[in-house]
């Protein structure tokens, strides 16, 4: 009996953070019905798309950076820890997304991939921002600010609540500061 209120308990728990989770979603998607906020989101979110990851280092590299070679190492390490990270949750745990929860509701752009836990734009954007800081620690508030709007951007587009953007911001930060103590860099 203990191990099914147990159950029961962590079951009325992920129930409720569900009921918020479409709560703040519906809120946060009606927002992106002002003018020129849905072109801006769709603008940011193709900026997360992937071609970043690559030109920042090359970037890094063209300009003669300092620490060049150190922040591509770390970043192209976390990455694929991330990825991993990122295809174990999605396909793990098998959130669906917005427009397969709530009837009537259609996204406003398709996703790449059918799941909605976390969500890997912003995962992965967070991971850049954080692994410029690390290396370079200079004001990057830029790249913080640049990360939360791609987040908030997948949540007005529709492919995500906002709890899939807040993990995928966690596990972006934590997977890269996890890498960089590894590699001696923190």
């Amino acid at each position: 009996n203990a191990m099914k209120a147990g159950d029961s308990a962590l079951m009325d728990i992920l129930y409720a953070m569900q009921r918020l989770d479409v709560r703040l979603f519906s809120k946060v998607f009606r927002q992106g019905e002002r003018r020129m906020i849905r072109p801006l989101a769709r603008a940011l979110s193709r900026s997360a798309d992937g071609y970043l990851y690559l030109l920042v280092p090359l970037l890094l590299y063209l300009l003669g950076a300092s620490q060049a070679g150190v922040f591509t190492a770390l970043l192209l390490i976390s990455l694929a820890v991330e990825r991993v990270l990122y295809w174990l949750l999605k396909n793990g745990l098998k959130r669906r997304r917005p427009q397969e929860f709530m009837p009537g509701f259609r996204s406003l752009v398709e996703a790449a991939d059918r799941f909605s836990f976390p969500s890997g734009h912003t995962s992965a954007a967070f991971l850049l921002a954080t692994a410029l800081c690390l290396v370079y620690q200079g004001p990057l508030f830029s790249m913080y600010l640049w990360a939360t709007a791609i987040g908030l951007s997948r949540v007005i587009l529709g492919v995500h609540y906002p709890g899939d953007t807040l993990a995928g911001a966690i596990m972006g930060s934590t997977t890269v500061i996890f890498v960089a103590s590894k590699l001696g860099i923190v």
